[in-house]
Parts: structure tokens; C-alpha cells; sequence
């Protein structure tokens, strides 16, 4: 899977950074480095709880299977 994300040099040197696709999912660094490392643990553990209240809500419907797909 192939996310764009948005870096940005803060004004005191810092980065933030944020994905666009996943609402909510920031983070931040000292350094470039730093920040790119910081979202994409937050873009995974973004997706592995928005997945884990998918499958709750799924398991709940009778006619329902849960099937897992890597992408």
C-alpha cells in the first residue's frame, strides 16, 4: 500500500508531517528522518486499529466473514 504524506519544516526546525488519507493520523520529528519514521509507525498502528473496530463490527453480522488480505 502506497500512502502520500505531507511533510513540513516548522519554523523552529522541527517537521510535522501528516497523511491526508487517514484522518487524525500526525506526527512529528526533529529531524526529516525522524519524522518520516514517526508516521509510518503511526500510519501502522493507525490501520491496525481502524481494522481491528472493522472486524469487531463485521463479527457482530451473521452472514459476514472476515477474510484476511495483505496489500
Amino acid at each position: 500500500m502506497r500512502l502520500e504524506i505531507i511533510l513540513e519544516q516548522e519554523e523552529d526546525g522541527r517537521y510535522s508531517v501528516h497523511c491526508p488519507a487517514l484522518k487524525g493520523c500526525h506526527s512529528q520529528g526533529e529531524t526529516r528522518e525522524e519524522a518520516l519514521e514517526n508516521i509510518q509507525e503511526a500510519i501502522e498502528l493507525y490501520l491496525e486499529v481502524v481494522n481491528e473496530k472493522a472486524v469487531k463490527v463485521v463479527r457482530q453480522q451473521p452472514r459476514s466473514n472476515v477474510i484476511e488480505l495483505a496489500v
